[in-house]
């Protein structure tokens, strides 16, 4: 089921290191810093310190989904009554596109169980602790209740949606004009044609022209977090596909949409922390590798992974958002003892990667 021919699918590139040792990791164990004595920057280089995409580059970086935006939507989107539900556009058929009172639209996502609305919610949230919550669209979420105000407008409509009452259930800012997105190598089509991928230095990266680089900040940070979250349903399912696919790389990556701007748009995240930590065994095969990858961060998420591994408060600081910006969040409840304790050895296994990648 792991798909040994998948692992040796990829190998690490952007400027990559081969696997660190557990010697190699030991020695970065505690000490990584965003800051140390490596030669001064080349100002036409999109790396600087050797490991971090420049300051001029992540200025280029599509802003997202600003926090006073997504605030004010949530907000809104909360007090809303929905007008309508149309089938159609939101993924599985479970799923709705809702239109609100206030005149926006949300997909409102059923989840099969309830752990995947918890993975949604807590996936967003999480990302918020790691400084990238504005590549997902705003989510809030929203109980079922068919004589409540906010659902009155559509009582013959849940009618026939088979929706539990008391259900809860996730809603996501509907974004227009979004399209799909392939992944840019190293890890698309060189991946599909079964090929160790060699390591692609600094110089080649300053080769390559801005839209590709502005798009390679956002997916290193892309990987960082689907590692942590255990996301099989992205990049990772298309690696497993690899074998009986050998075109699948060529094809759209699950989940990722690209915004008119040219920004990521981190989409369904439900098979995260939740879903995913239960399947570890299946997807890491994959989920690991692909970590492996990347040996260029963006210094903030850096920053933050390095705190919350210092700090080993990687659950409670996701608790801490959680409970402060999610109403609901008691109707689902959070990680188990278990699953808390897995999110912080994820942390600090990215910990050791990136101090590995420091020391190269």
């Amino acid at each position: 089921e792991s798909g040994g021919g998948g692992q040796k699918t990829f190998r690490t590139l952007l400027a990559v290191p081969e696997a660190a040792t557990g010697q190699e990791e030991r020695g970065g164990e505690g000490r990584f810093s965003v800051t140390g004595s490596l030669p001064p920057a080349d100002p036409a280089s999109p790396v600087e310190r050797g490991i971090f995409w420049s300051r001029e580059l992540e200025e280029q970086v599509p802003p997202g989904f600003a926090a006073e935006e997504a605030a004010a939507w949530l907000s809104a989107a909360r007090a809303a009554r929905v007008s309508s539900l149309e089938r159609g556009g939101c993924g599985r058929s479970s799923n709705r596109l809702a239109r609100l009172s206030d005149g926006s639209r949300a997909c409102v996502r059923y989840g099969i169980n309830p752990e995947q609305i918890q993975g949604e919610a807590l996936s967003y949230h999480l990302a918020g602790v790691l400084g990238m919550q504005e590549r997902l669209p705003p989510m809030a979420l929203a109980l079922v209740e068919t004589r409540g105000r906010q659902w009155e407008p559509v009582r013959e409509e849940l009618r026939g949606s088979h929706w539990a009452e008391g259900a809860v259930v996730s809603l996501t800012r509907w974004v227009d004009n979004l399209t799909a997105v392939v992944a840019p190598a190293p890890w698309g089509a060189e991946a599909g044609a079964g090929r160790w991928l060699q390591p692609l230095s600094a110089t080649e990266l300053g080769g390559l022209p801005p839209s590709q680089l502005v798009e390679l900040v956002q997916w290193s940070d892309l990987i960082l977090f689907d590692y942590l979250t255990a996301n099989f349903d992205r990049l990772v399912s298309n690696l497993f596909s690899l074998q009986w696919d050998p075109r699948v790389m060529r094809r759209a990556t699950s989940n990722l949409l690209r915004a008119p701007d040219g920004g990521l748009v981190f989409m369904d995240n439900e098979a995260g922390l939740v879903h995913g930590y239960r399947l570890l065994a299946m997807w890491d095969p994959y989920n690991e590798p692909l970590l492996r990858s990347v040996c260029v961060f963006r210094e903030g998420t850096a920053r933050r992974v390095a705190e919350l591994h210092r700090r080993r408060s990687a659950a409670a600081e996701l608790r801490r958002r959680y409970r402060a910006r999610e109403p609901l969040w008691a109707r689902l409840g959070f990680l188990s003892e278990r699953q808390a304790e897995l999110l912080q050895a994820r942390v600090d296994f990215v910990h050791r990667h990136i101090a590995h990648c420091r020391a190269q």
